[in-house]
């Protein structure tokens, strides 16, 4: 998906196909959430910031390094969904009962990954928020809010998969929330 325009991604998406769908979506929220981490680092880069520039170089390589792998986990989840599919498509019999099973379990590692991603990504909109340039403040919200969607569409993959979710995505979701709050606070005075 990482050199898909993103009309023939949709086009996919939309299709009646089993993946792409919900988890390489998530993935693809986590993406752009560090995308949009990224730019704001980016503008915030430079003499104005110099106080800050250990922490804004600090989010700067950890936004790029999250971004390729999020790109990878919405690769990873298609992959391991499509098995699932074949695995049903098997005769039925023990084989094929053994196949879902590692089939499932291996479909619910890619959402796992992407909730961890994200629970990252929030944590470097925190840091970027009270640093970062403020006439881009409002894409550390949007960052913040796609990391949320992330986690949260990643969640019901896992949980659908049978999976237990390791991660409390409920308090990320109350982190993503209050900095999304703070950067609507700062824009409304």
């Amino acid at each position: 998906m990482r050199d898909q325009p993103v009309g023939e991604f949709l086009e996919q998406l939309a299709a009646r196909v089993s993946a792409p769908g919900g988890g390489a979506t998530a993935a693809l929220h986590a993406a752009q959430s560090a995308a949009l981490l990224g730019m704001v680092a980016r503008y915030s880069d430079g003499p104005k910031y110099a106080e800050h520039s250990v922490t804004i170089s600090s989010v700067l390589a950890e936004v790029d390094v999250l971004r390729v792998e999020a790109l990878q986990l919405a690769d990873d989840d298609a992959r391991a969904f499509t098995a699932v599919t074949d695995a049903y498509r098997l005769p039925k019999g023990p084989e094929r009962s053994a196949a879902i099973a590692e089939a499932l379990a291996g479909a619910a590692v890619p959402p796992s990954r992407t909730i961890a991603v994200a629970e990252r990504l929030v944590a470097l909109a925190e840091a970027l928020l009270p640093v970062g340039n403020r006439n881009v403040i409002t894409d550390v919200a949007a960052a913040a809010d796609a990391a949320r969607a992330a986690a949260t569409t990643a969640r019901v993959n896992v949980e659908i998969n049978g999976a237990a979710v390791v991660s409390d995505v409920d308090a990320l979701v109350a982190r993503a929330d209050q900095v999304t709050a703070s950067v609507r606070e700062e824009i409304s005075k």
